[in-house]
Protein backbone atom coordinates (compact mmCIF):
# COMPACT_ATOMS: atom_id res chain seq x y z
CA UNK A 1 0.00 0.00 0.00
CA UNK A 2 1.60 3.17 -0.96
CA UNK A 3 1.35 6.29 1.14
CA UNK A 4 0.58 9.79 0.46
CA UNK A 5 0.77 12.92 2.73
CA UNK A 6 -1.22 15.88 3.02
CA UNK A 7 0.51 18.75 4.46
CA UNK A 8 -1.77 21.45 5.73
CA UNK A 9 -5.24 19.73 5.08
CA UNK A 10 -8.40 21.86 5.13
CA UNK A 11 -12.15 21.38 4.08
CA UNK A 12 -11.50 22.95 0.63
CA UNK A 13 -7.71 21.75 -1.46
CA UNK A 14 -6.47 19.47 1.06
CA UNK A 15 -9.33 17.28 1.41
CA UNK A 16 -9.74 17.38 -2.00
CA UNK A 17 -6.49 16.14 -3.10
CA UNK A 18 -6.84 13.49 -0.13
CA UNK A 19 -10.03 11.94 -1.47
CA UNK A 20 -8.29 11.78 -5.06
CA UNK A 21 -5.43 10.42 -4.27
CA UNK A 22 -6.81 8.16 -2.08
CA UNK A 23 -9.22 6.71 -5.02
CA UNK A 24 -6.23 6.27 -6.42
CA UNK A 25 -5.55 3.58 -3.43
CA UNK A 26 -3.40 5.60 -1.37
CA UNK A 27 -3.51 5.30 2.37
CA UNK A 28 -3.69 9.00 3.19
CA UNK A 29 -1.92 11.20 6.35
CA UNK A 30 -3.31 14.27 7.00
CA UNK A 31 -1.36 17.24 8.60
CA UNK A 32 -2.94 20.44 10.22
CA UNK A 33 -1.95 22.56 12.64
CA UNK A 34 -5.09 21.58 14.78
CA UNK A 35 -6.86 18.55 15.55
CA UNK A 36 -10.30 19.85 16.38
CA UNK A 37 -11.41 18.79 12.72
CA UNK A 38 -9.27 15.53 12.31
CA UNK A 39 -11.89 13.17 13.59
CA UNK A 40 -14.60 14.40 10.45
CA UNK A 41 -11.64 14.27 7.87
CA UNK A 42 -10.88 10.32 8.65
CA UNK A 43 -14.67 9.71 8.75
CA UNK A 44 -15.47 11.41 5.25
CA UNK A 45 -12.51 9.55 3.10
CA UNK A 46 -13.55 6.08 5.32
CA UNK A 47 -16.95 6.79 3.80
CA UNK A 48 -15.44 6.31 0.41
CA UNK A 49 -13.34 3.51 1.66
CA UNK A 50 -10.06 5.51 2.02
CA UNK A 51 -7.81 4.40 4.67
CA UNK A 52 -6.24 7.49 6.64
CA UNK A 53 -4.23 8.94 9.65
CA UNK A 54 -4.67 12.45 11.29
CA UNK A 55 -1.05 14.05 12.47
CA UNK A 56 -1.14 17.23 14.03
CA UNK A 57 1.87 20.03 13.04
CA UNK A 58 2.67 23.46 12.32
CA UNK A 59 4.91 23.82 9.66
CA UNK A 60 6.66 27.14 11.11
CA UNK A 61 7.29 24.31 14.15
CA UNK A 62 10.38 21.96 11.97
CA UNK A 63 11.00 20.22 14.73
CA UNK A 64 7.63 19.15 15.27
CA UNK A 65 7.15 18.91 11.34
CA UNK A 66 10.16 16.56 10.77
CA UNK A 67 9.15 14.57 13.99
CA UNK A 68 5.58 14.13 12.13
CA UNK A 69 7.14 13.27 9.07
CA UNK A 70 8.76 10.62 10.60
CA UNK A 71 6.27 9.00 12.52
CA UNK A 72 4.01 8.98 8.98
CA UNK A 73 6.82 6.71 8.09
CA UNK A 74 6.69 4.55 11.03
CA UNK A 75 2.70 4.02 10.93
CA UNK A 76 2.12 3.91 7.48
CA UNK A 77 5.47 2.84 5.94
CA UNK A 78 7.25 5.14 3.19
CA UNK A 79 5.94 8.92 1.65
CA UNK A 80 5.35 7.99 -1.84
CA UNK A 81 3.22 11.18 -2.61
CA UNK A 82 3.33 14.63 -0.71
CA UNK A 83 1.16 17.44 -1.24
CA UNK A 84 2.31 20.61 0.39
CA UNK A 85 -0.40 23.52 0.79
CA UNK A 86 -0.60 25.15 3.79
CA UNK A 87 -1.74 28.66 3.75
CA UNK A 88 0.78 31.56 3.53
CA UNK A 89 -1.25 33.94 5.30
CA UNK A 90 -3.22 33.80 8.29
CA UNK A 91 -5.70 36.53 6.44
CA UNK A 92 -7.73 37.07 10.08
CA UNK A 93 -4.49 38.56 11.17
CA UNK A 94 -2.71 39.74 8.74
CA UNK A 95 -3.19 41.14 5.18
CA UNK A 96 -0.32 41.92 2.67
CA UNK A 97 0.24 45.56 1.74
CA UNK A 98 1.53 46.61 -1.73
CA UNK A 99 4.95 45.70 -3.34
CA UNK A 100 5.64 49.59 -3.24
CA UNK A 101 5.52 49.39 0.68
CA UNK A 102 7.28 46.03 0.64
CA UNK A 103 10.22 45.87 3.39
CA UNK A 104 12.82 43.02 3.42
CA UNK A 105 11.66 42.14 6.38
CA UNK A 106 8.27 41.09 5.66
CA UNK A 107 9.84 39.23 2.60
CA UNK A 108 11.64 37.16 5.11
CA UNK A 109 9.12 36.52 7.38
CA UNK A 110 7.02 35.34 4.76
CA UNK A 111 9.89 33.05 3.22
CA UNK A 112 10.36 31.75 6.54
CA UNK A 113 7.01 30.65 6.94
CA UNK A 114 6.19 29.60 3.55
CA UNK A 115 9.49 28.39 1.42
CA UNK A 116 11.49 27.07 4.03
CA UNK A 117 9.22 25.58 5.62
CA UNK A 118 8.47 23.38 2.20
CA UNK A 119 12.16 22.71 1.23
CA UNK A 120 12.82 20.75 4.87
CA UNK A 121 9.63 18.46 4.04
CA UNK A 122 10.89 17.57 0.50
CA UNK A 123 14.38 17.29 2.01
CA UNK A 124 13.18 14.83 4.37
CA UNK A 125 11.00 12.55 2.01
CA UNK A 126 13.17 13.27 -1.29
CA UNK A 127 15.89 10.89 -0.32
CA UNK A 128 13.49 7.65 0.05
CA UNK A 129 11.91 8.55 -3.11
CA UNK A 130 15.35 8.54 -4.79
CA UNK A 131 16.19 5.80 -3.68
CA UNK A 132 12.98 3.53 -4.66
CA UNK A 133 13.25 5.49 -7.56
CA UNK A 134 9.46 6.46 -7.72
CA UNK A 135 7.25 9.26 -6.02
CA UNK A 136 6.30 12.55 -6.27
CA UNK A 137 5.83 16.27 -5.07
CA UNK A 138 3.09 18.60 -5.23
CA UNK A 139 3.55 21.91 -4.00
CA UNK A 140 0.82 24.40 -3.88
CA UNK A 141 1.22 28.57 -4.25
CA UNK A 142 -0.47 31.80 -5.12
CA UNK A 143 -0.80 33.03 -9.04
CA UNK A 144 1.43 36.20 -8.04
CA UNK A 145 4.09 33.55 -8.42
CA UNK A 146 4.06 34.23 -12.42
CA UNK A 147 1.78 36.93 -12.60
CA UNK A 148 2.44 40.75 -11.63
CA UNK A 149 -0.06 41.08 -8.49
CA UNK A 150 1.48 44.61 -6.36
CA UNK A 151 -1.01 44.59 -4.07
CA UNK A 152 0.19 41.35 -2.88
CA UNK A 153 3.73 42.47 -1.91
CA UNK A 154 5.68 40.22 0.09
CA UNK A 155 3.49 37.38 -0.53
CA UNK A 156 4.30 37.87 -4.08
CA UNK A 157 7.98 37.96 -3.48
CA UNK A 158 7.43 34.41 -1.56
CA UNK A 159 5.30 32.99 -4.28
CA UNK A 160 7.77 33.33 -6.76
CA UNK A 161 10.48 31.92 -5.11
CA UNK A 162 8.79 28.82 -4.22
CA UNK A 163 7.46 28.31 -7.51
CA UNK A 164 11.35 28.84 -8.79
CA UNK A 165 12.15 26.04 -6.42
CA UNK A 166 9.53 23.69 -7.53
CA UNK A 167 10.27 23.92 -11.19
CA UNK A 168 13.97 24.04 -10.57
CA UNK A 169 13.27 20.95 -8.46
CA UNK A 170 11.95 19.24 -11.22
CA UNK A 171 14.76 19.80 -14.10
CA UNK A 172 16.89 18.41 -11.10
CA UNK A 173 15.00 15.18 -10.89
CA UNK A 174 14.98 14.31 -14.75
CA UNK A 175 16.06 10.94 -15.01
CA UNK A 176 15.23 9.92 -11.17
CA UNK A 177 11.46 8.86 -11.38
CA UNK A 178 10.77 11.14 -8.57
CA UNK A 179 8.73 14.21 -10.13
CA UNK A 180 7.79 17.49 -8.33
CA UNK A 181 5.03 20.14 -9.72
CA UNK A 182 3.48 23.38 -8.63
CA UNK A 183 0.35 24.39 -8.41
CA UNK A 184 -0.59 27.89 -9.41
CA UNK A 185 -3.81 28.70 -7.83
CA UNK A 186 -5.26 32.34 -8.90
CA UNK A 187 -8.59 32.64 -7.14
CA UNK A 188 -10.97 32.18 -3.80
CA UNK A 189 -11.22 27.89 -3.50
CA UNK A 190 -14.41 27.23 -2.36
CA UNK A 191 -14.94 25.18 0.92
CA UNK A 192 -11.49 26.68 2.11
CA UNK A 193 -10.88 28.29 5.63
CA UNK A 194 -10.45 31.70 3.55
CA UNK A 195 -13.59 31.32 1.43
CA UNK A 196 -15.55 30.73 4.14
CA UNK A 197 -14.32 33.81 6.02
CA UNK A 198 -14.45 35.89 3.20
CA UNK A 199 -18.26 34.72 3.01
CA UNK A 200 -18.52 35.44 6.59
CA UNK A 201 -17.39 39.00 6.62
CA UNK A 202 -18.43 40.52 3.33
CA UNK A 203 -17.49 44.11 5.28
CA UNK A 204 -14.35 43.25 5.43
CA UNK A 205 -13.62 41.00 2.68
CA UNK A 206 -15.75 42.62 -0.25
CA UNK A 207 -17.68 39.07 -0.61
CA UNK A 208 -16.98 36.13 -2.68
CA UNK A 209 -16.39 37.20 -5.86
CA UNK A 210 -18.39 35.93 -8.92
CA UNK A 211 -15.67 33.54 -10.30
CA UNK A 212 -14.17 30.87 -7.56
CA UNK A 213 -12.25 27.71 -7.98
CA UNK A 214 -13.96 24.25 -7.45
CA UNK A 215 -10.91 22.61 -5.21
CA UNK A 216 -11.98 18.89 -6.75
CA UNK A 217 -10.68 20.41 -10.34
CA UNK A 218 -7.59 21.09 -8.80
CA UNK A 219 -7.57 17.58 -7.30
CA UNK A 220 -8.15 16.65 -10.53
CA UNK A 221 -5.29 18.82 -12.38
CA UNK A 222 -2.84 18.15 -9.60
CA UNK A 223 -3.72 14.32 -10.19
CA UNK A 224 -3.05 14.51 -13.77
CA UNK A 225 0.16 16.64 -13.37
CA UNK A 226 1.88 13.56 -11.28
CA UNK A 227 0.45 11.10 -14.04
CA UNK A 228 1.36 12.05 -16.94
CA UNK A 229 4.51 14.48 -15.57
CA UNK A 230 5.08 16.19 -18.86
CA UNK A 231 5.12 19.57 -17.04
CA UNK A 232 5.97 21.12 -13.86
CA UNK A 233 3.17 23.65 -13.12
CA UNK A 234 -0.40 23.49 -13.70
CA UNK A 235 -2.08 26.39 -13.73
CA UNK A 236 -6.13 27.10 -11.78
CA UNK A 237 -7.18 30.50 -12.77
CA UNK A 238 -10.10 32.90 -12.45
CA UNK A 239 -8.68 35.37 -14.42
CA UNK A 240 -8.02 33.47 -17.73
Amino acid sequence: MSTAAVIGVGPGLGMSIAHRVGREGYTVALVSRSDTRHAGYVSSLAEEGIAAEAFTADVRDRATLLSTLDAIEARLGPIDLLYYGPGAVDLDAQRPGPITATTAEEVRDLVSATVYPAIDVVNRVLPGMLDRGSGGLLIAGGLSAVQPMPFLGALAVAAAALHNYVVTLNAGLAGTGVHAGSLVIGGLVERGDIHQLVKADPDRFGGVPPRTLDPDDIAEGAWELYRTRARAEAVFSVFG
